[in-house]
């Protein structure tokens, strides 16, 4: 990514954060912005949520997300409007890395408890 892009990504990122915090009800799982990644020409920015709860509540959450693209944009339109003149379009993304890293945890302990007995 080129220099301009990271940077969008990266003020998408901190709004989008927000808004979560803030503008969308709190009732469901924890909502965190991950990672955004922007394409070359700002057209579309692919973001990546990291959702804790279970795994229905998961699936809800990024159904939720992704019906409700266009309002989020929206709400993200009157933070950052006089910084762009064309909001990208938002996709959203499951990041699942955090239960990866707990599985990994895991098979780790095992595999050391395994070894020591």
């Amino acid at each position: 990514m080129s220099i301009r892009t990271d940077k969008v990504a990266s003020l998408l990122q901190k709004e989008l954060s927000a808004i979560f915090e803030k503008e969308l009800p709190r009732n469901g799982p924890l909502l965190t912005v991950v990672e955004v990644k922007v394409t070359a020409d700002l057209g579309i920015a692919r973001v990546y949520v990291s959702v804790i709860g279970s795994e229905k509540e998961q699936e809800e959450a990024v159904a939720r997300l992704q019906s409700e693209t266009r309002y989020i944009r929206k709400l993200l339109s009157e933070k950052i409007r006089h910084q762009f003149r064309r909001i990208p379009e938002l996709e959203f993304y499951e990041d699942r890395l955090f239960e990866k890293a707990n599985r990994i945890e895991q098979l780790l302990k095992q595999a050391l408890e395994g070894s020591s007995k």
